[in-house]
């Protein structure tokens, strides 16, 4: 693609839409717990691209609006800087899982759209959550269409390994491993903890050999003092 070109599908696809990332902090909060975890999560896979908020263009047309998930996921592409996801040129891979955060300002009639939209072109598993009801939804594809999902509490998702919680109130997201996704005090917390827990048990190490170093000495000494009397050390019953 010539720079030309190249600039004339910046003009046609631009990176933004003039729409605020979101509304509230709850909603921007869960934004960012759940595309930071998923990082974290997908942090030594190089073909695993992760984006929040980024305008996803699905087909080179103008006659097809774009839309920007809260949170998306994309399985083989590389961790890149972007724009925008112009699809035409990631292998005509679209995002596999996405996640949208309700506000008030989402209504009926726009969720519906979003749904129509990730069941054409190619997610694969799409999941709501609106932090003021605690309520969660899901659609999985099956038979090549967006399922609903009626049961998510305990729900494994099949691409992420991630599990959700439901019964308690507030939604509660694990690993594969079992922790608990994490904010970012939290996660520095658990950082801080994990550093003092590596502290301790280096301090703990240091004070065993030391305590087997005397020994040594005590041992050396005692042998010093047999054979100036006369006694092999190495003979004694």
């Amino acid at each position: 693609m010539t720079i030309f070109s190249q600039l004339d599908e910046d003009i046609l696809f631009p990176s933004g839409d003039g729409k605020p990332m979101a509304d509230n902090t709850e909603q921007y909060r869960w934004i960012v717990i759940i595309k930071e975890n998923l990082e974290i999560l997908n942090a030594c896979f190089d073909d695993v691209f992760i984006a929040g908020d980024l305008l996803w263009y699905p087909v080179r047309s103008q006659l097809v609006s774009p839309t920007a998930p809260d949170v998306m996921v994309v399985f083989g592409r590389p961790k890149a800087k972007r724009r925008s996801y112009r699809q035409w040129n990631e292998e005509n891979i679209p995002p596999q899982v996405v996640f949208e955060i309700l506000s008030r300002s989402n209504d009926a009639d726009e969720m519906s759209r979003k749904l129509e939209f990730y069941n054409t072109y190619g997610v694969d598993e799409y999941y709501i959550y609106d932090p003021e009801s605690f309520q969660l939804d899901g659609w999985l594809r099956q038979d090549g269409n967006l399922s609903k999902l009626w049961q998510m509490d305990g729900w494994v998702s099949p691409r992420l390994g991630i599990r959700f919680e439901t019964s308690h109130g507030e939604l509660v997201i694990y690993r594969p491993d079992g922790q608990r996704f994490l904010n970012s005090i939290e996660q520095e917390e658990r950082s801080k903890q994990e550093q003092r827990r590596a502290e301790q048990e280096q301090r703990r190490a240091e004070q065993a050999e030391l305590l087997l170093q005397q020994e040594r000495q005590r041992a050396e000494k005692l042998a010093a003092y047999l054979r100036s009397l006369g006694i092999d050390p190495e003979n004694l019953p």
